[in-house]
């Protein structure tokens, strides 16, 4: 069987392409670098993060670019011996602008290295390439009406106006031909996530519409001309949990179609798994796999003959699910960055961190603030779990207050918790704890233990544990004692979309990470021999 979510954790937008028995799924990274995720799997059942092709300055900056903007929704195709990807950078979030630039790259394999990007347009966001049998290629996205009130965390309906659609020429890596508005979309409104396929004769068009919070949907249409009129759905969404709040698979909407090898019919979605009392999607939106069937009107329906997705639905040749092994253990030898782990915006990791500075070490390179949008020391890893337990040891002598380095629980610059290394006036070199719970727009930081707690010299261990909606901070000098909490439980429910100012105000996920800063500007170092991720 295969349980949902696929891929747990932040992974939304999910774009699903198949080459053979090879299946691949793209997803959102955001303003996390390198840019878009794509998991492997050949049954449905087990996926393996294979590729971030996003990689390079040439096609990926995000420096600068506020939190919840970069990367929105990738599609990802095959056609003519090329994976084709497409994806959006977006640079601004809140206001009535999104200055969304949409790209296409190329790679002859998935794990090879991928094109220079192409422009397109900017004309809206969420972008797919449709390959049509005649040879043809149509580009489509939703277009942005900046001339509506539609600020972060409360988009309004005008703003999302239809779906366009333009024929793209692969010689000339240009648009051509006239722009149409193909789509309105439905009464619930902010349509986007457009995708196309074909099927006897028909142009199917599902998109994502009410918003990427708990009225989300993946609403279907019909034509028989790729440029329309579209007809509706008999039920106009194929996969929503918006009525039903009982449901375990919650915000479900955005995905795509993807016909099996052998002749079956899935639909990816995100989802999220809100937990009690304040319905927080902790684990942020995640990545979900349909059963679907073709019925005789000649519409798609969820296999279960509702529109409200399963946690278990059948996967491909009795396929089994390899058993995750409970600890995740990094020591950062090798030279190379541990696939699970990314950073934030630069397309220069070696201006923020280096593994072969120090072998067998991550040194970080302590440089702007912990909310910074450029240049931002953090490395780390998804939350993949509601209760988890993070340990790490750094060596690190700061000479000022102003550097600090440590373990963090970190959503964005607005919604962070963090146990740290730090030097204070009269306590000397000593753990403190930082928090900011979702004080948007100011990112006040507070202090729940004031100055902090006096470490001896030499290694210090620091750990966190979440479980649900709390979270704890632990420290021990290296060889000279137990763990010893330090601190208030505080609320790791507010790492979460829903934390803050709540839906709509961003919708990424939370990490677990190492970080350091250097507020002085004297990039201060900071090295972690190891990591670990437990799920509890």
């Amino acid at each position: 069987m295969i349980r949902n979510p696929i891929l747990p954790g932040f992974n939304p937008d999910p774009s699903i392409c198949r080459v053979g028995e090879d299946y691949y799924i793209a997803t959102s990274t955001f303003e996390w670098y390198p840019g878009v995720q794509i998991h492997h799997s050949r049954d449905l059942v087990n996926w393996t993060l294979v590729r971030r092709p996003l990689e390079r300055a040439s096609q990926l900056d995000m420096r600068g670019e506020p939190d919840s903007c970069g990367i929105w929704a990738p599609c990802l195709s095959y056609a003519d011996g090329l994976f084709w990807l497409v994806y959006t950078d977006v640079k601004r979030y809140d206001g009535n602008f999104k200055d969304a630039h949409n790209y296409i790259v190329t790679s002859p394999t998935i794990e090879g290295e991928w094109s220079e990007r192409s422009y397109v347009n900017s004309s809206g966001f969420d972008p797919s390439l449709f390959h049509d049998d005649d040879g043809r290629k149509w580009f489509v996205n939703m277009q942005w009406n900046h001339r509506t009130e539609s600020y972060g965390g409360s988009p309004k309906t005008p703003a999302f106006d239809g779906i366009l659609l333009q024929e793209w020429d692969p010689v000339t890596k240009l648009l051509k031909g006239p722009v149409k508005n193909i789509f309105p979309g439905t009464e619930l409104g902010l349509v986007e996530g457009p995708h196309l396929f074909k099927r006897n004769g028909y142009y199917y068009l599902t998109t994502a519409e009410g918003g990427t919070g708990y009225d989300h949907a993946v609403t279907m249409a019909r034509s028989r001309n790729i440029d329309g009129p579209y007809e509706l759905h008999p039920n106009k969404h194929l996969i929503t949990s918006k009525d039903h709040p009982e449901a375990v698979l919650q915000r479900a909407g955005h995905g795509q179609y993807v016909e099996t090898a052998d002749g079956q019919f899935y639909h990816t979605h995100l989802s999220g798994r809100p937990l009690p009392p304040h319905r927080r999607c902790t684990l942020g939106r995640e990545t979900s796999l349909q059963k679907c069937v073709w019925k005789e009107d000649g519409w798609l329906y969820l296999e279960n003959g509702t529109v409200v997705p399963d946690v278990e639905v059948q996967g491909l040749n009795q396929a089994q699910p390899v058993e995750k092994p409970r600890r995740s253990g990094y020591n950062f030898d090798g030279g190379k960055l541990p696939m699970d782990f990314q950073w934030l915006r630069t397309p220069q990791p070696e201006r923020i961190f280096s593994l072969t500075e120090r072998p067998g070490h991550l040194r970080l390179f302590a440089r702007e603030s912990i909310g910074s949008w450029f240049e931002h020391s953090l490395v780390a890893r998804r939350q993949e779990h509601h209760s988890f337990r993070a340990e790490t040891v750094v060596e690190f002598q700061p000479d000022t207050y102003q550097q600090v380095a440590g373990l963090t629980h970190y959503y964005n610059r607005f919604k962070l918790h963090a146990i740290a290394l730090t030097l204070h006036e009269k306590l000397g070199r000593c753990v403190t704890i930082m928090t900011c719970a979702g004080d948007y727009p100011n990112g006040r930081l507070s202090f729940p233990i004031e100055g902090g707690v006096s470490v001896p010299d030499g290694r210090i261990q620091l750990a966190m544990e979440v479980r649900d909606n709390d979270v704890q901070f632990f420290w021990q000098a290296e060889g000279m004692g137990a763990w010893q909490a330090i601190g208030p439980v505080l609320d790791a429910g507010v790492i979460s979309d829903e934390g803050g100012r709540g839906e709509h105000g961003s919708f990424t996920g939370a990490f677990a990470g190492m970080f350091a800063f250097d507020t002085s500007g004297r990039a201060k170092t900071a090295d972690f021999d190891w990591f670990n991720y437990d799920q509890l």
